[in-house]
């Protein structure tokens, strides 16, 4: 394949290894550096874009590969790209479970058994 070798101009592997699945990304409201001074998006490839588009909601490293109709592995090089750029936020689904009150462990239950008497 080569437009995915093109896309991560020949990198295999992010840069980071902490974004999962479920990894739920955002884009960055005001991005800003160290020093508070707003960010720019420098040269941006039309997949990166379209994830910053894709992520003004929030949504998962896997919902955003199926957008791309990319494979996860790429998806991911781009992500990273753009979090380690500021433009891009990266939290772990629990994070934002929490956020919003918490799991609802009654909930959690009720699935649990269900899917047992599968």
């Amino acid at each position: 394949m080569v437009r995915p070798y093109t896309i991560t101009h020949g990198r295999t592997a992010p840069e980071r290894d902490d974004l999962s699945l479920i990894t739920v990304l955002t884009t960055a409201d005001e991005p800003l550096d160290e020093h508070g001074v707003p960010l720019r998006a420098g040269r941006l490839q039309p997949e990166h874009r379209m994830i910053l588009d894709r992520c003004r909601r929030s949504a998962a490293v896997a919902e955003v590969a199926a957008g791309l109709d990319l494979p996860v592995s790429v998806t991911k090089i781009l992500l990273a790209d753009l979090v380690a750029q500021g433009l891009l936020l990266a939290r772990a689904p629990l994070t934002v479970a929490r956020a919003s009150g918490g799991a609802d462990m009654g909930l959690l239950a009720a699935v649990r058994d269900g899917l047992r008497r599968l």
